[in-house]
């Protein structure tokens, strides 16, 4: 099993910045693939961005691509959303989760319990 706690969700002016992080613990960490999704209030989950575990490849959904930058440090277990340029459509819980590469939910296998981001216009 891998245990994924987010945290760095919260309440933000648009145009403003947040960075996530999302701690793994448990099955070890080499190999998976990580990934960022979101749900907004009455939608479906979606996929945000993803990072494989050699780091040199990542993937974007395009509403975030040049504002959002998805990183790792495997020493630490560790991976990061950093956040910019925050629109309201942003608002959402982001979800951590490991997996398979690709965009869809059903390619990961363990998720985080959640945490809320929040974009004032």
């Amino acid at each position: 099993q891998v245990q994924l706690v987010e945290s760095g969700g919260g309440l933000v002016q648009a145009g403003g910045s947040l960075r996530l992080s999302c701690a793994a613990s448990g099955r070890v960490f080499t190999g998976f693939v990580m990934a960022w999704f979101r749900q907004a209030p009455g939608k479906e989950r979606e996929f945000v961005a993803a990072i494989a575990w050699s780091v040199s490849s990542t993937l974007y959904t395009d509403s975030v691509k040049g504002r959002f930058i998805i990183s790792r440090d495997n020493g630490k277990n560790t991976v990061y959303l950093e956040m910019n340029s925050l629109k309201p459509e942003d608002t959402g819980v982001y979800f951590c989760a490991a997996g398979r590469w690709g965009t869809q939910v059903g390619q990961y296998d363990y998720w985080g319990q959640g945490t809320q981001v929040t974009v004032s216009s």
